[in-house]
């Protein structure tokens, strides 16, 4: 690993396999997005497994849950998502999805964050938009951070490119990563994997670096 003036430059995966220096996120396992896509469940399975390893392993933890606002207080963005996604030309007869209080507001229950860990609720793609995640990451001094979920399409890949610009070192769970089709996963991942910069490993190479550290 070079040092250049005092600073530890990560080079290989392993390196970034400390609590010290990387955290994971995972993002918006609800109930109402991972029962939108065939492989759901799958996801959530592998997301159990790279939770517990996390924890095991001491790594810091952060869930990140999406939310709609009321139709009174959407603007014109939240409108026309809901006529796109909807299929509408009627944006106001569509009650909002993932309203606080609602069950597909709620983080699935194999995946239910402990007191120790942190959750950001947040009206935008990326997490790190208009939320406390890129303060509180940099205050407890993290480079990096493993990241799962769904949906890589939607909001993994704006997160993990405005990750990049904010100069974290982003390391993308590929099989713990879900997508509305598998065309788009492989379309993001390849993306991810043509920068150079977006670390893609799989479950089974990640979980045994995370347990040695």
């Amino acid at each position: 690993m070079p040092d250049v003036r005092g600073l530890s430059i990560p080079v290989q995966l392993a390196e970034l396999c400390r609590p010290s220096r990387t955290a994971l996120i995972v993002y918006d396992m609800q109930v109402g997005v991972v029962s939108q896509i065939d492989e759901g469940q799958a996801i959530t399975a592998r997301c159990v497994d790279l939770l517990a390893t996390a924890r095991n392993g001491g790594y810091p933890v952060y869930f990140t849950r999406h939310r709609w606002l009321p139709n009174r207080l959407a603007g014109v963005g939240q409108l026309r998502r809901a006529m796109i996604w909807h299929h509408t030309d009627d944006p106001m007869s569509v009650a909002p999805p993932f309203s606080p209080g609602s069950p597909g507001f709620e983080i699935v229950s194999e995946l239910t964050p402990r007191e120790d860990e942190c959750v950001i609720d947040k009206i935008t793609m990326s997490a790190f938009e208009a939320t406390f995640l890129d303060i509180a990451m940099r205050d407890a001094k993290l480079e990096s951070f493993i990241i799962a979920g769904i949906a890589l399409e939607v909001g993994i890949g704006p997160t993990v490119r405005q990750a990049l610009d904010l100069n974290y070192i982003p390391v993308v769970v590929s099989d713990a990563c879900g997508a509305k089709t598998a065309q788009n996963k492989d379309r993001v991942l390849t993306e991810f994997a043509d920068t150079g910069e977006v670390i893609v490993v799989d479950s089974k190479t990640l979980l045994p670096l995370l347990n040695a550290a």
